[in-house]
């Protein structure tokens, strides 16, 4: 019989529940802060921003929240989405470890944002909400949101950070194909944008300026709310539905994880992978090692303090507690535009302290080799983002190749690069750099501190 390279779940095996970790973990994340008083937030306090549905998946306590009908008819457009045995590459490493990835461009946008996107957005309509802001990096979050927004009749405005507003066109293209209004971002429609631009007229943004600038613009009209497609803990529930797929699908492997690598921006991708195996993990079934790989330039994790700071960058979120390379802190224009955020998701940042995974830093030309050693092994060009990831997993499978160890190895390869490809011009002609995080620029954005 042939080996078998892909992992398919039927659509009856679409999971019908979120994964909330929170209840599973020995010590509870601390809460948000209100910026003036220093006090843990309530729900009203988020109601300007969030409907109420999302605001008790921010807070519950459940282990588990229904997924709606409604939810899961517009999810079955592309999940289960399926896990793979990278059989070539291992070949190609000449490594005994097994590789495997779960594979999200299979989405109508070509990631896993998506997975909660669809969501909020329903959420977002079923309270009469019609317009939705919000920002986005390399294009992957707000091309999600705007194509829930059109499954659910709501009007989308997006603020793409500026540097990859100008590196990625083609995103734009596909926001505004499925009825987004785009802006670069900073931009001079907003307080805060303007700002930015009387500080810095040629700023190259960055997620957290942008995030400022959607919230401004939600806050202000009582017909729009705002939608975050990563950091907050109701996002990382949503991504869940990529880990409880994996486990069904490595049962049907006949196959257990050794090591779970995951990159990691604002949290939502890596956490929707790991959460389900840190929770059998915890209970004592499995005993992964979990990593989390994060970019050189923009290393909260390796590098950031553990601290109460904004979410964005002109302070009109609430204080959470997050490794945190200060909110003013404006990352160099990498082309993992996913990646480039000043903070952490809270609630990774809380299990990363307990010590429940460990974090790596990698630059990105190391990135794209492995991207590229990737793609010509198994077909799919992975987006930028992702190459963080697939870079560990090569270090580690080239490892193994020394040891002998016949570790399994899974990630999450949560996009495809097809309107990314000036990223790997860059690369394969010799004209990328790696924008390393230097000491000085670290103190500088950590004295931002609030």
């Amino acid at each position: 019989m042939a080996a078998r390279t892909k992992y398919v779940l039927d659509e009856a095996d679409l999971p019908d529940r979120w994964y909330n970790i929170v209840p599973d973990l020995p010590e509870p994340p601390p809460p948000p802060l209100h910026p003036g008083t220093r006090e843990p937030i309530g729900p009203e306090d988020l109601a300007p921003l969030f409907p109420r549905a999302l605001i008790a998946q921010e807070v519950t306590g459940e282990s588990y929240v229904e997924i709606p009908e409604e939810v899961r008819e517009v999810y079955r457009l592309w999940r289960p989405s399926p896990l793979y045995r990278a059989r070539r590459l291992e070949k190609a490493l000449g490594t005994p470890a097994r590789l495997y990835y779960k594979y999200e461009g299979v989405s109508p946008v070509g990631s896993h944002k998506p997975n909660t996107a669809v969501p909020q957005a329903f959420y977002n309509a079923a309270e009469g909400v019609t317009r939705l802001t919000t920002e986005t990096g390399a294009g992957q979050w707000g091309s999600a949101l705007a194509f829930a927004c059109a499954q659910f009749g709501l009007d989308c405005e997006v603020w793409q950070v500026r540097a990859s507003y100008d590196q990625k066109p083609y995103r734009k293209l596909m926001m505004e194909t499925f009825g987004a209004t785009v802006h670069p971002s900073p931009s001079e429609l907003t307080a805060s944008g303007r700002a930015i631009l009387a500080a810095d007229p040629r700023s190259p943004g960055s997620l957290g300026i942008a995030i400022s600038e959607a919230v401004e613009q939600a806050a202000a009209d009582p017909s729009a709310r705002y939608a975050l497609g990563s950091v907050l803990n109701h996002v990382l529930l949503h991504q869940t539905v990529i880990g409880e797929e994996a486990l069904r699908q490595f049962a049907l492997a006949g196959d257990t994880p050794d090591l779970i690598v995951g990159c990691t921006g604002g949290g939502s991708n890596f956490g929707g992978l790991a959460f389900p195996f840190l929770r059998e993990k915890l209970a004592g079934r499995m005993n992964p090692v979990i990593r989390a790989v994060e970019p050189a330039a923009c290393p909260s994790l390796t590098r950031g303090t553990y601290a109460y700071d904004f979410g964005d960058t002109a302070g009109l979120t609430p204080l959470l507690k997050m490794h945190t390379l200060g909110h003013e802190f404006v990352p160099d224009p990498i082309h993992a535009g996913g990646l480039r955020y000043h903070g952490m998701s809270p609630l990774l940042s809380h299990i990363f302290e307990l010590g429940l995974f460990e974090a790596v830093a990698i630059g990105q030309r190391e990135c794209f080799a492995a991207g590229v050693r990737f793609a010509r092994a198994e077909g799919i060009i992975p987006a930028p983002e992702p190459t963080h990831a697939l870079a560990a997993c090569v270090r580690e499978a080239l490892r193994c190749k020394e040891t002998g160890e016949e570790k399994a190895i899974l990630t999450a390869l949560c996009g495809h690069a097809h309107l990314d490809l000036p990223a790997y011009g860059a690369y394969l002609v010799g004209e990328m750099t790696d924008h390393d995080l230097s000491e000085e620029a670290l103190t500088a954005a950590l004295a931002t501190l609030p």
